[in-house]
C-alpha cells in the first residue's frame, strides 16, 4: 500500500463544493466512487482544501492510499476519466511519501475571480456579470493595503470554526484581459468565504462606495459585518496549489 496524489480539475456548478456532505452532491464523493470503481476496492481521498458550492477548480490535489500498477499510470487516468462525470477531469497521479498530506503539506494556494461587464452567454456560471464601471487602479491600491495585514477575520464567514484568522498573503492584483476583469490572489491558506468577501469589498471601493481609509478600518475591525458583500461563487476558481517538494507525474500528462 502506497500513498499517491491525484491532480484534477472541475467545473463546480453542479456540486455542493468539494467535501462530502449528507444529501448533497460533492466532488469528493464522485472522486471516491471513480477510484473505488476502477481499483475495485473502497478508496477515500483527502483533498487539499474545500471549495464552496458552485466554485470551480483549475487545479486540485487529493491523496489516497492504494496498490496501483505505476508503470500503467496513463491507463489509470484514462479509466478514471471514463467513469467520472464530464465536469470533472483527472490530470495526473504522483507517488509521494507515505506521510505526505495533500491538505497540510500545501505551501500556497492561488485563486482567480472573473468579472464580465458585458453579458456573455458563453460565460454563464463561469464569471460574475457585473455591468457597472469600477476603478481598477483604486482597487489595486486596496490590494497594497490588504498585503500589509495578516489577520483577515473581517473576510471570514461568520461562525467558522477555524483556529486562527492569520494568513500569509503573497499576492493580490486586479487586471483586465479584453472584456474580462481578473482578480488573482495567493496565500499560504485562506479562510472560508475569504476571497469572495474580499472581492465584494473591493468592488465597493471601485464603485466609490468605500474609501481606502474605511477599508483599513474594516480590516482592523475583525468584524465580518463591516466588510462588503460576498460575490457569487460562479466567478471563483481555485487556480493552483503549491507544495514544498516536487511532484513528478507517473503518467504522461
Amino acid at each position: 500500500m502506497h500513498r499517491y496524489f491525484l491532480e484534477l480539475c472541475f467545473v463546480g456548478t453542479a456540486y455542493h463544493g468539494w467535501q462530502i456532505q449528507d444529501n448533497a452532491k460533492a466532488v469528493q464523493g464522485e472522486v471516491n466512487k471513480a477510484l473505488s470503481t476502477v481499483l475495485q476496492t473502497d478508496c477515500f481521498v483527502t483533498g487539499a482544501g474545500r471549495t464552496d458550492t458552485g466554485v470551480h477548480a483549475m487545479q486540485m490535489f487529493c491523496h489516497f492510499d492504494a496498490e496501483i500498477n505505476e508503470s500503467d499510470a496513463d491507463k489509470l487516468i484514462y479509466q478514471l476519466n471514463s467513469v467520472i462525470p464530464s465536469d470533472i477531469a483527472f490530470k495526473s497521479v504522483v507517488r509521494v511519501k507515505d506521510d505526505a498530506n495533500a491538505r497540510f503539506d500545501a505551501s500556497s494556494r492561488s485563486y482567480l475571480y472573473q468579472i464580465v461587464q458585458q453579458k456573455d452567454p458563453f460565460l454563464i456560471n463561469k464569471a460574475w456579470y457585473y455591468p457597472f464601471k469600477i476603478n481598477l487602479e483604486l482597487m489595486n491600491e486596496a490590494c497594497d493595503i490588504l498585503k500589509s495585514y495578516r489577520n483577515f477575520a473581517s473576510f471570514s464567514k461568520s461562525g467558522s470554526d477555524v483556529k486562527t484568522d492569520i494568513c500569509d498573503l503573497k499576492h493580490a492584483l486586479w487586471t483586465k484581459n479584453g472584456g474580462i476583469i481578473l482578480f488573482n490572489i495567493s496565500a499560504d491558506r485562506f479562510l472560508r468565504n475569504m476571497v469572495r468577501a474580499i472581492v465584494g469589498t473591493m468592488v465597493e471601493i471601485g464603485r466609490g462606495k468605500m474609501d481606502l481609509a474605511e477599508f483599513r478600518k474594516v480590516i482592523e475591525s475583525s468584524d465580518r459585518s463591516k466588510a462588503g458583500f460576498s460575490v457569487p461563487p460562479c466567478g471563483l476558481y481555485l487556480k493552483s496549489i503549491s507544495y514544498p517538494y516536487e511532484l513528478i507525474p507517473l503518467n504522461n500528462v
